[in-house]
């Protein structure tokens, strides 16, 4: 059932000798035997969809490029910061020449010569080996000055963010690899039109480019035999929180949030068999569920039609001796530090949303707070010049809306016990 993962267990599998007996580099030999625009509508027919986040068709966002326009870039959003998401890490540290394959018939498929991978800075051992494994693509032909004879040229570079998580944000993104301040620009244009250096650019993250490859090897009538008719193929989902076994693990896409936590083979079920309490099911920036929504199915329209989304796939699941009000305030206080600071709703925003989260967690809440955090994510929704703001307003929203009586319970209360420390912080295994 795995597609992104199956190799993982091969020993060195990291290494090209390693990669290439066990099918490596196939795709690519096939995908240069097929013209640009043939790749294009293979991997728009195979339905695939962009695993950041925004779950856009792969396909139909190549083909917004503008004709006849040249240089073209595509780009690897390898900056993997949202809090619970680290599935792009495992595929980068144990099998990188499947995202060297996916990034080489991606670069084909829309023409572009250069490819850069985009990698958080904290990835100093995934970036080393990605560096070694681009080594070995160029020493095999696969990769630089006409590749297998057929006269293209690709060259893929490795570029160490410095830690910030507004540089996910595929247009700071480009910002920080032109050498300026990481912050957002405002679109129109968009990155299709005039990204990188004001030319045409698509931008990919890394589990998305990891599937092109098998799309293109084994075609796309057997790739949609996994998931659902909306969303096919399968998703790495990073499953963290009070789950017994903590870890990334492939499902095809239709599966349910219950399958996720308590089959034995992936999540194992909760800690002290407690009950489940919160559900964020696409990372920090996604909607609350709760316990009510475990038959949710785990594909982009089950979980939108839950009120919440998909996004990175990254399942943070609490437990019922979780507080609501130290959950958004660890949360929100993630999201102020990574502020950018550029626009004045979220700086301001986030600032505010921090302190007064804080004041009620410590037990000194005010009567005026709950109708003052209501006013501060009111005014931050939908005036942000970004996601970033956008994504902070989720965690505080949510936790109004489910469990107000825990904010309620905060006003006037003794601090005893009931400091920053009454829960325990979010455990990531990988």
């Amino acid at each position: 059932m795995k597609l992104l993962l199956k190799n993982d267990h091969i020993p060195n599998i990291r290494s090209y000798e390693v990669h290439r007996a066990n099918g490596g580099y196939q795709a690519v030999e096939k995908a240069l035997k097929m013209t640009p625009d043939e790749i294009v509508e293979e991997v728009k027919k195979s339905g695939l969809r962009g695993r950041g986040g925004a779950g856009f068709p792969t396909g139909v966002k190549w083909s917004f490029l503008p004709k006849g326009v040249y240089p073209r870039y595509l780009l690897c959003n390898a900056d993997e910061s949202e809090p619970g998401t680290f599935n792009n890490h495992q595929i980068i540290d144990k099998n990188p020449h499947q995202l060297i394959e996916g990034v080489a018939i991606s670069a084909y498929a829309i023409e572009a010569h250069t490819a850069y991978i985009y990698i958080r800075g904290e990835f100093a051992h995934g970036a080393r080996t990605l560096e070694r494994a681009i080594k070995s693509a160029y020493d095999k032909g696969f990769l630089g000055k006409d590749i297998l004879g057929t006269g293209y040229d690709l060259d893929i570079y490795v570029h160490r963010g410095a830690g910030a998580y507004i540089c996910g944000e595929e247009t700071a993104l480009m910002e920080s690899l032109e050498g300026k301040i990481g912050q957002p620009r405002l679109k129109p244009p968009f990155p299709a039109v005039a990204g990188l250096y004001a030319k045409p650019t698509i931008i990919n993250n890394v589990e998305t480019l990891a599937n092109v490859p098998r799309i293109i090897e084994k075609g796309v009538a057997w790739y949609r035999t996994f998931g659902t008719e909306k969303s096919p193929g399968t998703k790495a989902f990073s499953l963290s929180g009070h789950v017994n076994k903590p870890g990334n693990y492939e499902l095809p896409f239709g599966r349910t949030l219950r399958e996720l936590i308590y089959d034995p083979a992936y999540g194992a079920g909760m800690r002290g068999d407690r009950k489940v309490k919160i559900i964020i099911p696409g990372g920090a920036s996604a909607p609350w569920l709760t316990e009510q929504h475990l038959d949710v199915t785990l594909d982009y329209e089950g979980v939108a039609a839950a009120g919440s989304m998909l996004g990175s796939g990254a399942v943070i699941v609490l437990d019922e001796t979780t507080s609501a009000v130290a959950t958004a305030y660890k949360m929100d206080e993630f999201f102020k530090h990574e502020s950018c600071g550029k626009c004045t709703p979220c700086r301001e925003g986030t600032t505010w949303l921090v302190n007064v989260l804080h004041r009620m967690n410590e037990g000194h809440g005010r009567a005026s707070d709950i109708p003052t955090l209501h006013d501060i994510y009111n005014q931050m929704a939908g005036n942000c010049f970004c996601l970033l703001g956008e994504s902070a307003v989720m965690p505080i929203k949510s936790a109004l809306k489910l469990f107000p009586e825990e904010f309620e319970g905060k006003i006037g209360a003794a601090p005893a016990g009931n400091g920053r420390n009454a829960i325990p912080l979010v455990s990531s295994r990988h």
